[in-house]
């Protein structure tokens, strides 16, 4: 399952629900990422926009094969401004055994980094200035600036 949220995420709640749908379904493993925001210079936040439609299909291609291997996928990301000490990422995978889903896990988080389309913005002096340099093209298109 795939989660785009305004704004920050309520990482609590999300988990919550995630490990309540884990233990469910007995699972014993849960392996969790959250990202959060850090301070760096004088940005005072990010902001993301995201090509959902994108999205959608490289999240699919993902879920399809933890499904193949046992493992639940989750995934939440915010759209628009996030501050400094708020999370912006979520992804959750779950399954009976931690085998598959550690297998799984550094494999997605860094295809995600390189290939999900999510622009990344940083927010100083309340304006969004484009991240180029934190930036990765997407396979087969240009850079979106």
């Amino acid at each position: 399952m795939l989660k785009i949220i305004q704004g920050a995420l309520d990482t609590s709640e999300l988990l919550k629900d995630y490990q309540e749908e884990a233990c469910a379904k007995n699972f014993g493993a849960f392996c969790v990422f959250v990202g959060i925001v850090r301070g760096e210079g004088n940005v005072q936040g990010l902001s993301f926009d995201i090509y959902e439609a994108l999205l959608k299909t490289w999240f699919e291609k993902w879920r399809h094969k933890a499904k193949d291997l046992g493992v639940v996928l989750k995934m939440a990301h915010s759209v628009g401004d996030v501050l400094i000490g708020q999370s912006s990422f979520l992804c959750v995978l779950m399954g009976k055994n931690r085998k598959n889903a550690l297998e799984l896990y550094e494999n997605f988080i860094e295809d995600f980094k390189r290939n999900a389309p999510i622009w990344k913005y940083d927010l100083i002096d309340n304006e969004r200035i484009y991240a180029k340099e934190r930036s990765h093209p997407l396979k087969g298109s240009g850079l979106l600036a």
